[in-house]
C-alpha cells in the first residue's frame, strides 16, 4: 500500500516499520486510548487512513483536493459530539433522541447508524403525542423514550450542565426570572434561561483551543446563525414534557429539581449497571475505573492508579449504588469543595481523611461512607501516608465531572494519534 512520507519518517522515529504499525493494530487495536477516528497519514494532498475498531475493517479514501468542496467549520468539541451522536433531522436540523442523548454521555462512540433518520410532520406529531406529562416523569424517562423523542443542541448543553452543575445555580436562575415570588417559570422565561446555561457551556469549557485542527463537515452543520443547532423550529420532547402539548403550562422549581435528579440518578445508573452485571454491588477496582474513564492518563498513569488500589484494599467490600450515587452528587459541588479545602489548608496542604469527609459534609449536606472515604484515598494517596494532595484528586474528578470534554480536544487529531503510537509501540509485537 502507499503510505506517506510523513507518516512512515514519523515511525521511523521508534524504529518501526509500516508493516509492524498495521500489524499490531489489526491484531491488538489501540482502543485503550484512542477511540475510532481518522487518522491523516498525509499531509494535505493524498491519502486518509481510517481504521475502524469496532468493525476492524480498513478504508482508504480519497482526500478532497479542492477545498472549495469542503465546508470547513470550526467546531467546538460539544458541536463535534452533537452532530457524532444526534440520529435524526428535521427541516435540515439536527436533533438528538433521548437515546441518542444518554449514550453521549456514556460511551465513546455513537452506534452503527448508515444516516440520519429524516423525520416528517407525522411523526412529530406522534412523537408530541408520546411524550409523558411532567407529573408522569421518572429515573427512567429516556430510557423508556429511547427514539421517541428529539433534543436540540441547546437542549443538549443544557441537559449537561445539569449533570454537572450543583442545584443551587439553578434555584438561583429560577428566582431571578421569577418576578412574583411564586417560583413558576413559563416556557419563554425557560428558554431564555436554557439559553443562559447552554452559553457557559461554550464560554467556558465547550471552545476549542486555538492549535485544535479546523473540522471538515459536509451537510451536517446547520449554520444559522446563533450556532449549532439554537433556534427551536419546533417544540422539542424537553419543552412538551415541561409546559405540554399546548406549550401554555408553568414549571415550578420543585418539578424541575425533580426532574435534575432523576436524569442524574438515570445516568448514574447506566454507568453503575454497566460494571455491576446486575449485582448490587461493583468492585473497588470498578469504581476507580469509573473515576478514570474520562482521564487523558497514559496506560502506565491509568495502571499506577488501579495497582496502588489493589495493593492497599484487602477487604473488599464492594461499592452500592447508594454510595456511587452520593459520591456522584458531591462532585456536583466540586467548586465549592474546592475553596473549602483552600480555606481550610490555608496553603494547598495535602489533608486527612477527617478533613476530607468533613468538607464534603460542609459543601454538599451529605455523608460519604468511610469505605467510600478509604477507597479514594487508596486511590490518590500518593505515597501512602494517609493523606491527599487534593490537587491531583480535584484535577481528575473535574475530567470525571465533565465526562472527558476538557481533554478531548487532547485526545484528537495529530498529537492524540502519536500518544497512541507510543503507548502501543511499547511493548514487542
Amino acid at each position: 500500500m502507499a503510505v506517506s512520507h510523513v507518516f512512515r519518517n514519523y515511525l521511523s522515529k521508534f524504529n518501526i516499520t509500516t508493516t509492524r504499525f498495521f500489524s499490531r493494530i489489526s491484531s491488538k487495536g489501540i482502543q485503550k486510548q484512542c477511540p475510532s477516528f481518522l487518522y491523516i497519514l498525509g499531509g494535505s494532498t493524498t491519502l486518509i487512513f481510517a481504521y475502524k475498531i469496532k468493525s476492524n475493517q480498513t478504508v482508504y479514501a480519497a482526500q478532497p483536493k479542492n477545498e472549495e468542496d469542503v465546508k470547513a467549520v470550526k467546531l467546538t468539541s460539544r458541536e463535534k459530539r452533537f452532530i457524532r451522536f444526534a440520529s435524526v433531522e428535521y427541516d435540515g436540523q439536527l436533533y438528538m433522541t433521548p437515546q441518542d442523548f444518554l449514550e453521549s454521555v456514556v460511551e465513546a462512540e455513537p452506534r452503527p447508524r448508515l444516516k440520519r433518520k429524516v423525520l416528517n410532520q407525522k411523526e412529530l406529531e406522534k412523537i408530541r403525542e408520546a411524550t409523558p406529562s411532567l407529573s408522569q416523569g421518572s429515573p427512567r424517562l429516556f430510557r423508556s423514550l429511547r427514539d421517541k423523542g428529539i433534543i436540540s443542541y441547546t437542549e443538549y448543553l443544557f441537559l449537561l450542565s445539569i449533570l454537572t452543575k450543583p442545584e443551587s445555580g439553578f434555584k438561583i436562575a429560577f428566582n431571578m426570572f421569577d418576578t412574583d415570588g411564586n417560583q413558576r417559570v413559563d416556557k419563554n422565561e425557560f428558554l431564555v434561561m436554557e439559553k443562559i446555561f447552554s452559553h457557559a457551556w461554550k464560554g467556558r469549557r465547550g471552545m476549542t483551543n486555538e492549535n485544535e485542527d479546523v473540522a471538515t463537515i459536509q451537510e451536517q452543520y446547520v449554520d444559522d446563525e446563533q450556532g449549532l443547532q439554537r433556534k427551536h423550529i419546533v417544540d422539542t420532547t424537553l419543552i412538551v414534557h415541561f409546559f405540554g402539548p399546548k406549550g401554555n403550562s408553568d414549571l415550578n422549581f420543585e418539578s424541575f429539581k425533580k426532574f435534575m435528579l432523576h436524569l442524574q440518578t438515570e445516568v448514574l445508573e447506566l454507568e453503575f449497571n454497566e460494571f455491576s452485571k446486575g449485582l448490587s454491588t461493583i468492585s473497588e477496582v470498578d469504581f476507580a475505573k469509573i473515576l478514570l474513564r474520562y482521564t487523558y492518563l497514559d496506560t502506565d498513569e491509568y495502571d499506577m492508579y488501579l495497582d496502588r488500589l489493589l495493593d492497599r484494599i484487602k477487604d473488599t467490600k464492594g461499592i452500592t449504588f447508594e454510595e456511587f450515587h452520593v459520591f456522584c452528587q458531591f462532585l456536583n459541588n466540586l467548586e465549592d469543595f474546592t475553596i473549602a479545602m483552600r480555606m481550610y489548608t490555608l496553603a494547598d496542604h495535602p489533608i486527612s481523611k477527617d478533613e476530607f469527609h468533613r468538607a464534603v459534609k460542609i459543601c454538599t449536606g451529605t455523608n460519604l461512607t468511610q469505605h467510600i472515604v478509604h477507597t479514594v484515598f487508596a486511590i490518590f494517596d500518593d505515597d501512602g501516608d494517609g493523606l491527599l494532595s487534593y490537587r491531583e484528586f480535584i484535577a481528575i474528578m473535574k475530567d470525571r465531572l465533565h465526562r472527558g470534554f476538557k481533554s478531548y480536544a487532547k485526545n484528537e487529531g495529530w498529537e492524540a494519534f502519536k500518544s497512541c503510537i507510543k503507548q502501543e509501540m511499547k511493548s514487542p509485537v
